[in-house]
């Protein structure tokens, strides 16, 4: 296709400004192209065998390609690679009007706003042409590198692999009236989650198929070759079957090569006109059959072959992203836009099919952009235990409150891999019931349950959280010391949260089975540096880690999780009966202050001097009261703090809290703070990483230490795991009288 500048012919549409070149007439757009193939009014074209539909398909693809490869050529930076050895499955769902579109590959990010300015999306932020496109990309307030909620009409966002499947099979759990199609490079489908994670929600919910892999085939990952590259077509679609897959359709750029390109991957943009015509036409039916297979009940998966980098600057590995010399004005980038340039007249038809398709703009019309109806829960039935009484556990009081939370709001979802009755939660079991095919009372199962349970807590923390991102209330459960395996997408999660354009619930965890509980399992089972990734997190400004220090403290954290958006919230209990120290109001004064006195006892000698235990966690609890009954007697004064939303201790500044969606500030003054944590001497404690006290030794002018956790071992009792970790009362007792003297 041979190109001229824009100054050569008639006028274009006004948010062509930027468009940098355009083509000569097309063959057949005399016949084919003349009026949009939507009509006003419709939500997607009648036939996808309409010859006029095949033929305003393979314009869609070529103008995504087109401002994939200008957008990005812009910055110099950018991938356009991938997304373009697809761009005909785009194109072919958006006709269908099917546009809750899902990625796995963050790398695709330039396609999708490609797509969300073709459909008039951007417009919400201020992107009305091309050009503003191009300034806007990869710019902060602008077009981010990856994709991400911030973006009107981007279902979900993406940057590691692995985890846009969840968000699919999320939003079908959800949303079973509508198709849910999700882009998976083969790059990418290495990720040993993608696979698993879909059988496990397939097997669990049978009935639910209304999510439709999209597998970009081309051959290559980031830098070299994908590893799946040299499978046969049978072998791929065999891989797809055995993983359950009912209906698998494949569509083979090299059934239409025209050109003898070496490979089994081929490059479809330089077939003839009319080779490209008919492999736009098997690539539209097929999606077509995909997407009604999908919706009828069958587990279904799309696959497309082409070569990475179709259609743009490079093609293979060298075309995932661009560099420095990859300019608009580099002879290759310049070259790659002539070849994909398209008449002025071709950009309207697109613009109107793109923003008729599906009903209107993604922004206006994908459930995203909409909040999810949420069943009022009224009052939970906490129950506050005394003071001083029998001692509880923790996670058994928190399961009564999310098995009523699981009664009133159905969509309500329950997650965990290791099992809830090790942790001291059967009771969430006993009346939510596992989701299984097999029915089992005496194993708390049902098909229509509401305690997923795959072994993987990638899958866990992805639905989880990805029911929380679409707007649905969850609760993830899990052994502290394996959650780190699901942390990566709840992670993704909570950062998306905190640029939604809307309120959802938050993502709730509770994170049990803690390490000093696991004396005889050993280190395996030993892993609280997990605090560390919650330590750092909490400076998003958006993500409470909280640490009730017994069973009534426990149950009014998850009531007041429950009430917040946007945010992150990581419950640490015990699953072994404790003392209860605290009453209900007591710990809603923690909530909003950040801790609470446990103890305050001063010498009765005078003006002795004062050590303060700022604690976090409840077993630690333990050797500090021991301690402080030893000091006493050394004539110290001693005050216990208990710890339970360290969040609330940093400064105002600390966090990005005001740049959150649905901010909250909060935190304690300097006033407070020295109420709390004021004295001769203040020593840090708690059973895991000693950077969750980053917000109070930050603040404290007092000498200062930490006691927290250095490695696990076998050991007979939770008192031996600690006098490993040098956690004694004897040892806090020397280090505070050598800090006051």
């Amino acid at each position: 296709m041979t190109a001229i500048t824009p100054k050569a012919t008639s006028a274009a549409p006004d948010f062509c400004e930027g468009i940098q070149y355009f083509g000569e007439a097309l063959p057949g757009f005399e016949t084919y192209g003349k009026t949009p193939v939507i009509e006003s009014g419709k939500l997607a074209i009648a036939f996808p065998s309409d010859p006029s539909a095949i033929f305003q398909t393979l314009l869609i693809a070529d103008a995504l390609r087109y401002l994939t490869l200008q957008i990005t050529g812009s910055k110099a930076s950018g991938h356009p690679g991938g997304f373009a050895s697809q761009a005909e499955a785009y194109a072919a769902l958006v006709m269908l009007g099917y546009k809750n579109i899902i990625t796995e590959v963050g790398h695709h990010a330039p396609g999708f706003y490609s797509a969300m300015f073709l459909d008039r999306s951007l417009e919400d932020m201020g992107i009305f042409t091309v050009q503003q496109l191009r300034d806007r990309f990869r710019e902060k307030h602008g077009l981010l590198g990856h994709l991400s909620g911030y973006i009107p009409g981007i279902l979900a966002p993406a940057g590691p692999l692995g985890q846009g499947q969840h968000f699919a099979m999320a939003a079908a759990l959800l949303h079973k009236d509508k198709l849910f199609p999700f882009t998976l490079g083969d790059g990418g489908l290495g990720e040993p989650y993608i696979m698993s994670s879909m059988t496990h929600f397939h097997t669990a919910f049978p009935s639910v198929t209304n999510f439709l892999p999209v597998l970009v085939w081309n051959g290559y990952s980031q830098e070299h070759h994908s590893m799946v590259s040299l499978k046969t077509n049978e072998q791929m679609v065999a891989y797809w079957q055995g993983n359950g897959f009912e209906e698998v359709v494949l569509v083979d750029a090299k059934d239409f090569d025209d050109q003898n390109q070496h490979g089994s991957y081929v490059d479809s943009t330089a077939f003839c006109w009319d080779q490209r015509l008919a492999f736009t036409k098997a690539v539209l039916e097929g999606v077509d059959k995909a997407a009604r297979s999908a919706l009828n009940g069958k587990l279904t998966a799309f696959i497309i072959k082409q070569l990475k980098g179709a259609g743009v600057h490079a093609r293979g590995a060298k075309s995932h992203n661009l560099y420095p010399k990859d300019t608009l004005d580099a002879p290759h980038i310049i070259n790659a836009l002539k070849e994909r340039a398209l008449p002025r007249e071709v950009w309207q038809l697109v613009r109107t099919n793109c923003e008729r398709a599906g009903g209107g703009p993604a922004a206006k019309t994908v459930v995203t952009e909409f909040e999810l109806p949420l069943p009022d829960l009224g009052e939970l039935p906490l129950e506050e235990y005394p003071v001083g009484g029998d001692p509880k556990v923790s996670t058994t009081a928190m399961g009564r409150l999310v098995a009523k939370v699981g009664q009133v709001d159905r969509n309500f979802l329950v997650t965990n891999a290791d099992g809830n009755e090790a942790s001291g939660i059967a009771n969430i079991n006993q009346a939510l019931k596992i989701i299984h095919p097999t029915s089992d009372e005496l194993y708390n199962q049902s098909p229509n349950g509401q305690v997923y349970e795959p072994l993987s807590e990638d899958a866990c923390a992805g639905l989880a959280a990805g029911l929380s991102l679409m707007g649905a209330r969850t609760l993830w459960c899990s052994y502290e010391s394996f959650a780190i395996n699901g942390l990566p997408i709840w992670q993704t999660v909570t950062q998306a949260m905190a640029e939604l354009r809307r309120s959802t619930p938050s993502t709730i965890t509770l994170f049990t089975a803690g390490a000093l509980e696991q004396g005889r399992n050993g280190w395996t089972h030993q892993r609280p540096e997990i605090e560390s990734y919650f330590a750092a997190m909490m400076r998003n400004g958006n993500v409470f880690p909280l640490f009730p220090p017994d069973a009534n403290s426990t149950q009014v954290c998850y009531d007041w999780a429950l009430t917040t958006k946007n945010k992150g919230i990581v419950i640490t209990a015990s699953k072994s009966p404790l003392p209860i120290r605290t009453t209900f109001e007591q710990t809603r004064q923690g909530l909003r202050d950040g801790a609470v006195v446990l103890q305050d006892i001063n010498s009765n000698q005078g003006e002795s001097k004062k050590v303060v235990f700022a604690v976090i966690g409840d077993m630690t609890l333990i050797p500090v009261f021991e301690a402080a009954a030893f000091l006493e007697t050394e004539g110290l004064g001693v005050k216990i703090v208990s710890v339970i939303n360290p969040r609330r201790l940093y400064r105002l500044d600390d966090t990005a809290w005001e740049a959150c969606a649905e901010p909250e500030g909060g935190f304690l003054d300097d006033e407070k703070f020295a109420e709390l944590f004021a004295g001769d001497a203040l020593i840090g404690v708690t059973g895991g990483a000693a950077a969750m006290l980053e917000p109070i030794m930050l603040r404290t002018t007092a000498k200062r230490d930490t006691f927290a956790w250095k490695r696990g071992e076998t050991t007979a009792s939770a008192g031996e795991l600690m006098a490993f970790n040098g956690l004694t009362a004897q040892a806090l007792t020397k280090r505070a009288i050598e800090l006051v003297h």
